[in-house]
Formats: structure tokens, C-alpha cells, sequence
């Protein structure tokens, strides 16, 4: 089996060496494909108007100069056309409720499966000033990777997954399955003297009962079926 890994948070970040750890447990060749940069908050944007430069930064490991959704659009024209799996992550912060609309953590696993493939977005909560382990994450995702039916998204489907910020001496969560919660961020914003900051708090955000802000929130890892279209 042949593995696309991307991320939004760059070539650099930790969450993309622990989605590696992960993809290892399936076995397999993994080929990473990530972002020369950070493209958080990105959302599904592409690159049509300019060339896109790609280095091979080591072997398997090739860096773009694009967004994530590029990543997996130039990974599987011309580097890992036989990939059958993408895995994006592991994402630095939680991609819930509506955050699903402007991650490129996300819109990188939906594009994957817009080209038929299967997909993974995965993606670790943590509260302000709260440390993310990382080895514990990829151990999780390794889990999840094991219990889901990966296939199972079919066609113009694929997974988003959360993981919970939990202090160390808790054991492994439950994967609880939960609808993406439809509610909106709150409309606050606080004037500065270069204007408008959103001062809207990410941990307080509204959620429906049973839906994958809450299950994350309340301790659980997220598991969600999104649609591509």
C-alpha cells in the first residue's frame, strides 16, 4: 500500500512526524508531501496562476511551495500516483464544527477523496497553553487507523478526526462516531488601534449534544464522515 502524507502546519512541524509513526503501523510505503510553510486557516484554496516549485527535501519527503489541498493534487499527478490512502496531520489544534470550512488539515483529505481516494484528516484539541504529546497522538491515530473501517467513507466520503486534550495519566479515550455540529463561532470582535481582532473564545464555542465538538470537548476522540460535496 502507498501512503500520501501531508499537513497544513509545514514540512517542519511535529504533528507530521507523528501522522508518520502512525502511517507506519498500516505498514506500507509512506511518501510525504507537505507544504514548505504553515497554511493554517488556508481552507481548500489551489494554486492555477503561478508554477509550484517542489524540492525533495530527503528521501520520500518533498516540499511544495502551495497549500495543502496542491500538496495532494501534485502528489498524486506526479509523486504517489498509486497512493491509495492520504493521511493530512496531525493537525496542531482541533478542526471541528465549522473549522472544516477554512482548515487545509481538512480540505487536504477532502481533496484526496475527491480523486477517489481513501482519506484521513486527523487533528489533536488542545487548550490554551496546554502541551500537545505527541507520541501519544500518533499512537491514538495508529489506533484509529486500526478500528475504522477506512473504506467504509465510500465514494466522495472521507474521515475527520479529533483528539482530546487529556492530562497524562488518562488512558486512552473512547473513538466515539458524531455528526459535525453545525453551529456558528460567535460574532466578537475587539478594537485594537490597527483595528478589529476576532476576540472570540475557541473553548466556549457553542455545541449541540452528541456532536463532534462536544464528544471531543467532553473527553472522547471525534470520529466524523464528511461528504466532499
Amino acid at each position: 500500500m502507498k501512503i500520501l502524507l501531508t499537513n497544513d502546519d509545514g514540512i517542519d512541524a511535529p504533528g507530521l512526524d507523528a501522522l508518520a509513526v502512525a502511517a507506519r503501523s498500516l505498514g506500507g510505503e509512506a511518501v510525504v508531501v507537505a507544504p514548505a510553510e504553515p497554511h493554517s486557516g488556508c481552507g481548500h484554496r489551489v494554486t492555477t496562476g503561478r508554477p509550484l516549485a517542489v524540492e525533495e527535501a530527503a528521501a520520500g519527503r518533498f516540499r511544495v511551495f502551495g497549500t495543502p489541498a496542491d500538496c495532494v493534487r501534485l502528489g498524486l499527478a506526479l509523486v504517489v500516483p498509486d497512493a491509495t490512502l492520504v493521511l493530512s496531520g496531525i493537525n496542531e489544534g482541533g478542526n471541528l464544527g465549522a473549522d472544516i470550512h477554512h482548515s487545509g488539515t481538512v480540505a487536504a483529505a477532502r481533496e484526496a477523496a475527491l480523486h477517489g481516494r481513501m482519506a484521513v484528516a486527523a487533528s489533536q484539541y488542545h487548550r490554551r497553553g496546554s502541551e500537545i504529546d505527541w507520541g501519544r497522538a500518533a499512537a491514538w491515530l495508529a489506533d484509529v487507523l486500526r478500528e475504522i473501517d477506512r473504506s467504509a467513507a465510500g465514494p466522495g466520503w472521507f474521515w475527520n478526526v479529533n483528539f482530546p486534550d487529556l492530562n497524562a495519566t488518562q488512558e486512552r479515550p473512547p473513538v466515539v462516531e458524531c455528526f459535525v455540529d453545525p453551529s456558528p463561532f460567535a460574532l466578537e470582535y475587539r478594537r485594537t488601534d490597527d483595528g478589529w481582532h476576532y476576540d472570540a473564545s475557541y473553548h466556549q464555542r457553542p455545541r449541540l449534544a452528541g456532536s463532534d465538538v462536544a464528544t471531543c470537548f467532553g473527553g472522547a476522540i471525534a470520529v466524523s464522515r464528511l461528504r466532499v460535496v
